[in-house]
C-alpha cells in the first residue's frame, strides 16, 4: 500500500513542541491518558454492538492490553475496541480537529502551576500526543469494527506524518511508542520495567471497567519455562457502588480525573444510593474549576450512564438540569433497557425522577459548603454562579434552593458577597425593596450616575454583572416579601423620607422645569419616551432609565444575539435640577427666543447620559463635533 505524508498544522507543531519538550514534570500521565482512549474505545464497541447486532466485530473479550519489548525499547498500548477507519485517523490524529487546540496553547500560557497545566491534556482532548512526552516516534496501527482495512498512522513529531493503509490489521487501535533513554533528572523514567507500569495503572487506572492486561516482556518466562500469561493490572471495582468507607479519596479523585478529563482535584465528591421501586447509585463531583467550554453552544455536557454496571451513554444530559451541566459523574440504574436511546430518556419518568433527586443532592451539598466551609463555596461561586444562575429562570420548582445558595457583590462587601437573606436581614425598617443594578463589570457599575442617590444615603445595592443577571432578577421578582427593582428602572423617589423642602418648594421647582422638560421631549422624540426630573443624580447632569416593565438595552442586546427580533424601545432622560449645566440651560430656555443652540446642548445632553452608562452615542461623529464645538468656545 502507498504511504502519504502531511504536515501538521502550525498549531498541532505547537503542541506536539511542548509535549516533546514536556513542561510537565510528571511524565507518567502519557500511560493514563493512553488507557482513558482505549477504554473510551471499548465503551463505544460495546454500545454500538447493544444497539446494532448485525455488527461485524467481536466484543467476546473485550479489554486493554500493555505489552513491553525492553529489546526494543517499546511500549504497546493496545485495545481492542472500536478502532477508526482512514479518513478518522487523518481527521482526529492528523490534524487535531476537535481538540481545540489553539485554546489549549492559550490556557497553557495562563495556567497557574503544574497541576493546572498537565490538567489541560485531557481537557482538550489532546492526550495521544502525550506520548510525544516519552517517545522519539509513535505508530498507531488501528482498524475501526465492521471495516476490512485498517491504517497506520507513524510520526517522529517532527512536523509531519504518515498514512498507509493497511490490510492485517486487527480490530481496534494499537499505540507504539519507541521510548527514549531514561532520563531520571527529568522525570523520565525506564517505562519498559514492569513494576512502573504496574505502578502508574494502579495509581490512575484501577477503576477501568475494562481488563488491564500485562502482557510482560518477550524474554519473559513463567516457573514452567513456557512464556508467562497475561497478568491484569487493575481491579475493575465500581467505586460507585461501594459504601464511601471502603473508598479512598484518592480513588475517589482519580475515578473523577478519568471521566472529568480534569487533573486537578474535585471541588466536592457527592454520593447518592436510591433503593426501593427504581434503584440506582450516583458518584457525582463538583469540578474546582470551570471548564473552558461551560458556556459554548451545541457541546454535549451530561453525566455517565450505566445499566447494571453496563456503559451506555458517556454524555446523559437528562439525568441533570443544564443549569448543573458542569457536574461530572456517573449513575448506575438497575431497572433500565440496555438499548435506551437518547428519546427514550427524555420522556421516561424514572429518568425524570432520578434528575429531580440528582438535583436537589447538588444544591443541598452546595448549602453544606456554603455554611460549613465558606472557603471552598467561595471557589464554587467564583466558578459556577454565573451558569446556576440560569437555574432562576428555568427551572422555578428549585428557585427556592437556587437563592439560598446563591451570593452577589455590594456595595456593601468590598471583596465579598452578600446572600439575598444577608441583604433582608441588615436593610432599614422603611426600606420596602431590594436595589440591583447590572452591567459589564463591577467597576462599570458602581460609578454609574444611577448609583449616585443611593451612594450618598448609604442604601445598599447588589451588583449584578453577569450577562443572565439581567434575565433572572425580573423573573423571581421578589424574595421574602421584598421586590427587587433595578436602581436604572422606573421611578425611585429616595428623597421621600428625607427631603425637607416643603411641598411648595417642589411644586415651583417641577413648574420651573415644566417649559424645559416638554420642549427637550420634543426635541428628542426619536430617541426618549420622555424628560423628568431626577431623584437619583447628585452629581451627573442626566441619566437615562427604563420604564420598570421596559427590556434594558443589555437584554435587548442579548435576545438579538440569539435571533430574537425585538423592538427597541424608547427610553427615559431624568435630568439632574440641582447641575450647573442643567439650570443654566433652563435659564437660557426662559431668555431665549432662539433655541438653535439649545437644541445642540439637548442633543450633548442625552449623548451624556448614554456614554455615562457605557453606550455608544447614535451619531458618534456628530457628537464629537458638537463636544468640538463647545470646548472650543471655552478656551
Amino acid at each position: 500500500m502507498s504511504t502519504e505524508t502531511f504536515e501538521f498544522q502550525v498549531e498541532a507543531r505547537q503542541l506536539l513542541q511542548l509535549m516533546i519538550h514536556s513542561v510537565y514534570s510528571n511524565k507518567d500521565v502519557f500511560l493514563r491518558e493512553l488507557v482513558s482512549n482505549a477504554s473510551d474505545a471499548l465503551d463505544k464497541l460495546r454500545l454500538a454492538k447493544l444497539r446494532d447486532d448485525t455488527l461485524d466485530a467481536d466484543v467476546s473479550d473485550l479489554h486493554i492490553e500493555l505489552e513491553i519489548d525492553r529489546d526494543a525499547r517499546t511500549l504497546t498500548v493496545r485495545d481492542n475496541g472500536i478502532g477508526m477507519s482512514y479518513d478518522e485517523v487523518g481527521e482526529l490524529i492528523g490534524t487535531i480537529a476537535n481538540s481545540g487546540t489553539a485554546q489549549f496553547l492559550k490556557e497553557l500560557k495562563e495556567a497557574q502551576d503544574t497541576a493546572g497545566a498537565e490538567g489541560l491534556i485531557g481537557q482538550f482532548g489532546v492526550g495521544f500526543y502525550s506520548g510525544f512526552m516519552v517517545a522519539d516516534e509513535v505508530t498507531l496501527v488501528t482498524r475501526r469494527a465492521g471495516e476490512k482495512q485498517g491504517t497506520r498512522w507513524c510520526s517522529r513529531g517532527e512536523g509531519t506524518y504518515t498514512l498507509e493503509r493497511v490490510d492485517d490489521a486487527p480490530q481496534g487501535t494499537s499505540v507504539v511508542l519507541h521510548l527514549k533513554p531514561a532520563d531520571p533528572d527529568n522525570q523520565l523514567h525506564d517505562y519498559t520495567s514492569v513494576w512502573k507500569i504496574k505502578e502508574i495503572v494502579k495509581r490512575y487506572s484501577d477503576f477501568i471497567t475494562w481488563p488491564i492486561r500485562l502482557v510482560g516482556e518477550k524474554s519473559e518466562k513463567g516457573d514452567d519455562g513456557e512464556a508467562a500469561g497475561p497478568e491484569t493490572l487493575n481491579s475493575m471495582k465500581a467505586l460507585w457502588a461501594r459504601s464511601r468507607d471502603e473508598v479512598s479519596e484518592d480513588e475517589y479523585h482519580e475515578l473523577y480525573k478519568h471521566i472529568g478529563h480534569d487533573w486537578r482535584e474535585p471541588l466536592e465528591t457527592i454520593q447518592l444510593h436510591a433503593e426501593g421501586t427504581f434503584e440506582y447509585q450516583a458518584l457525582l463531583f463538583v469540578p474546582s474549576h470551570a471548564p473552558h467550554d461551560l458556556f459554548r453552544q451545541n457541546v454535549r455536557h451530561g453525566l455517565q450512564l450505566y445499566v447494571k454496571r453496563v456503559f451506555i451513554m458517556d454524555d446523559c444530559e437528562a439525568l441533570l438540569p443544564a443549569y448543573l451541566r458542569f457536574v461530572k459523574g456517573v449513575v448506575d440504574a438497575q431497572d433500565l433497557s440496555l438499548n435506551v436511546s437518547r428519546e427514550i430518556l427524555q420522556q421516561d419518568r424514572h429518568i425524570r425522577m432520578m434528575q429531580r433527586r440528582l438535583t436537589k443532592k447538588v444544591l443541598s451539598s452546595v448549602k453544606s459548603m456554603m455554611t460549613g466551609d465558606p472557603e471552598k463555596y467561595a471557589t464554587f461561586w467564583r466558578e459556577f454562579g454565573a451558569v446556576l444562575k440560569e437555574g432562576l429562570v428555568t427551572d422555578p420548582d428549585n428557585r427556592d434552593a437556587l437563592l439560598a445558595v446563591a451570593s452577589f457583590a455590594s456595595t456593601h462587601e468590598e471583596g465579598g458577597a452578600v446572600t439575598l437573606k444577608q441583604y433582608v436581614e441588615r436593610m432599614p425598617e422603611d426600606q420596602d425593596d431590594i436595589y440591583y443594578i447590572t452591567g459589564e463589570s463591577r467597576e462599570a457599575i458602581d460609578s454609574s450616575p444611577h448609583m449616585e442617590a443611593f451612594r450618598e444615603r448609604g442604601i445598599e445595592v447588589l451588583l449584578l454583572t453577569d450577562p443572565v443577571d439581567e434575565v433572572w432578577a425580573d423573573a423571581v421578582g421578589e424574595f421574602e416579601g421584598k421586590r427587587l427593582r433595578s436602581v436604572a428602572k422606573g421611578e425611585i423617589d429616595l428623597d421621600a423620607r428625607e427631603d425637607d423642602r416643603s411641598e411648595d418648594e417642589q411644586k415651583q421647582q417641577a413648574e420651573a422645569y415644566a417649559g424645559l422638560l416638554g420642549w427637550m421631549r420634543e426635541r428628542l422624540d426619536d430617541d426618549v419616551k420622555e424628560v423628568r426630573l431626577s431623584t437619583r443624580l447628585t452629581r451627573s447632569p442626566a441619566c437615562l432609565v427604563a420604564d420598570a416593565d421596559d427590556l434594558t438595552p443589555a437584554l435587548e442586546n442579548m435576545y438579538r444575539a440569539m435571533g430574537q427580533e425585538v423592538p427597541r424601545s424608547k427610553r427615559i432622560l431624568e435630568l439632574n435640577p440641582d447641575h450647573a449645566l442643567v439650570k443654566g440651560l433652563n435659564e437660557a430656555f426662559g431668555e431665549r427666543e432662539d433655541r438653535s443652540e439649545l437644541t445642540d446642548t439637548a442633543e450633548l445632553l442625552h449623548a451624556l447620559a448614554v456614554v455615562a452608562e457605557g453606550g455608544r452615542p447614535k451619531d458618534p461623529a456628530r457628537f464629537v463635533q458638537l463636544m468640538a464645538d463647545r470646548l472650543e468656545r471655552t478656551l
